[in-house]
């Protein structure tokens, strides 16, 4: 019984202080890209891991564009990791791509780009790289058409390359 009372006053505190908001981070809109400076210094490889969700279409064509990077604008992007030939994005299914980049400390952001009439539901984003730990981005949800959308976990860092310029 007192257990349960606990449970129920933790409940409550919790309700109450976040105020109804997730405390699982949630992807949000991005309005307008620009890349860095040193987008093009590629001398790092990077394996990006993405798990389209068992609820998303079962194929899509659309195009789709990643970008992502660390707190120090080093940023990496690749304007079209789709290929419909290939049977990319495919429901339940994980697709592996190898970018290359500058070299960044730890990935902190990452945001999808989705041009297209099909729709994608993407499940999460891992990426993996040589002088970083790997981190996973949970998505979750359809990827918004035409606006970049994702995550920005760098406490304003990256807010140099993620700029006012529109793609």
């Amino acid at each position: 019984m007192m257990k349960a009372v606990s449970f129920l006053l933790h409940f409550a505190f919790l309700f109450t202080f976040t105020q109804g908001r997730s405390i699982i981070p949630q992807p949000q809109p991005l309005r307008s890209f620009k890349l860095s400076n040193n987008q093009y210094a590629g001398s790092c490889s990077y394996t990006v891991s993405i798990k389209t969700s068992c609820s998303s279409p079962r194929y899509t064509r659309d195009q789709i564009s990643i970008a992502f990077g660390d707190a120090y604008g080093n940023q990496v992007y690749a304007p079209r990791i789709d290929d419909p030939s290939s049977r990319a994005f495919e429901s339940c299914s994980t697709d592996t791509f190898q970018i290359s980049g500058p070299c960044a400390y730890q990935i902190c952001y990452v945001y999808l780009y989705r041009n297209g009439y099909d729709g994608w539901k993407t499940q999460t984003v891992t990426i993996y790289g040589h002088y970083t730990k790997s981190v996973t981005f949970y998505y979750n949800s359809f990827i918004p058409n035409g606006i970049w959308y994702g995550f920005n976990h760098c406490n304003g860092g990256a807010s140099a390359a993620l700029s006012t310029s529109s793609m």
